[in-house]
């Protein structure tokens, strides 16, 4: 099952973004005894009109896939959706759960008059890259990234 994620779920997603980190990657602040940064981007998030989606199975949640939706100026001011932080846990994992996640994020952008629906991923993530091309997404651009702090 696909939904919304609760406050309650949070600990669980937390350990999720943990379990998906790139091995010998840069040091993540995710921190799984002090939830309450999550609780308060969780509200932000749905305030804003986007979704953090949990795969659940047998009371379980075993994914996570954050839905950005925003305002672009192209497009004639059209609403542009991003995938970000889409995780399945390492049990679970080649079974579904990621594509259905993706899949429901997709349905949502587009009941919510997105154009287009766009997501990143790490260079290093090659299993990662023929999975979204499986689904029907384009390698099209170069990312960058800046961290701030």
């Amino acid at each position: 099952m696909i939904r919304r994620a609760t406050e309650a779920d949070l600990g669980r997603v937390v350990e999720l973004l943990v379990l998906g980190a790139i091995p010998g990657g840069p040091p993540r602040a995710e921190d799984v005894a002090d939830l309450e940064p999550y609780v308060a981007a969780l509200c932000e998030v749905d305030d804003t009109g986007g979704a953090v989606l949990v795969a659940e199975l047998d009371g379980e949640v075993i994914g996570v896939c954050q839905l950005i939706v925003f305002r672009h100026l192209q497009s004639r001011g059209g609403r542009c959706a991003e995938l970000e932080s889409v995780h399945v846990h390492p049990d679970h994992r080649g079974t579904g759960v990621g594509g259905a996640l993706v899949r429901d994020a997709i349905g949502r952008a587009r009941a919510l008059g997105c154009y287009r629906v766009q997501l990143t991923s790490n260079a290093v993530r090659q299993d990662t890259h023929r999975f979204y091309e499986g689904l029907g997404f384009a390698p099209s651009h170069v990312g960058f990234k800046m961290g701030l702090g």
